[in-house]
């Protein structure tokens, strides 16, 4: 049983989808949604803001309804907000707590029914942590999921201390993330990233020591080799990153 100080309301607004395709013919507020009870171990959070991410339109298209939950759908994975209310079995949070994080953990493999893009979601104790007091909540919402792929590409191809690497659209959700890691918690050698003109600057700021600006300057014309070259925008074809490569 979940235990709430609190007076809940039994019905909350939702953006929600009972049929695959395009957002704009399939994603409608309603507003009779029953607000989800969270079972002994989850916290029911009271959502301040919510982020949406490529699966979310790939999953709302019924690009994986082979293993998608049953329809309707809420949408949403990345979250910030408060706690509401708690499950017996919690120990970490308590009402009134600040928490943010990404609340499926399977990814797309029969992935919550309620999303985020909501006012209430029911969630794991374990998949939140506590909001950074120096982030706001929707800074925070912007986090969780661009910062697991990011760190799960680096962990795929074993990348450590004393390595380079070229992130490719350097100054996007993920590619942001890499060129943090990569510099300040992997300790890269040499971080190269790419970004329009006005994200330079920004990519300075990142960490990133050789900020390419691909408006003026090909990548596929640099002279140097790098250990990892991290696509974040994935429509580089794989012979052209290979060539930047070194031999190890």
């Amino acid at each position: 049983m979940a235990s709430s100080t609190a007076t809940l309301p039994s019905k909350m607004k939702a953006w929600s989808y009972s049929e695959y395709g395009k957002s704009s013919d399939v994603l409608k507020l309603d507003s009779d949604v029953v607000v989800p009870q969270p079972n002994d171990d989850q916290v029911l959070v009271k959502v301040v803001a919510a982020g949406i991410n490529p699966v979310d339109f790939k999953r709302m298209l019924g690009m994986f309804k082979q293993i998608d939950s049953p329809l309707p759908i809420i949408p949403g994975y990345d979250v910030a907000g408060v706690v509401v209310k708690v499950g017996s079995q919690v120990k970490k949070f308590k009402e009134g707590d600040e928490v943010y994080g990404d609340i499926d953990e399977t990814a797309v493999d029969h992935a919550k029914q309620i999303g985020t893009i909501a006012e209430y979601t029911a969630v794991e104790e374990k998949l939140l942590a506590l909001k950074p007091k120096n982030l706001s909540f929707v800074e925070a919402a912007g986090l969780p999921l661009a910062t697991e792929t990011a760190y799960g590409g680096l962990e795929r191809c074993q990348f450590c201390t004393g390595k380079s690497i070229l992130v490719l659209g350097g100054a996007g959700g993920v590619g942001t993330m890499v060129v943090q890691l990569a510099k300040h918690v992997y300790g890269a050698s040499k971080v190269a990233a790419t970004s329009s003109t006005s994200k330079l600057d920004l990519l300075k700021s990142l960490g990133a020591d050789l900020p390419i600006d691909y408006t003026k300057q090909n990548f596929e014309d640099l002279p140097e080799k790098f250990d990892v070259v991290y696509d974040s925008v994935g429509k580089i074809l794989k012979p052209c990153i290979v060539e930047f490569l070194s031999k190890n």
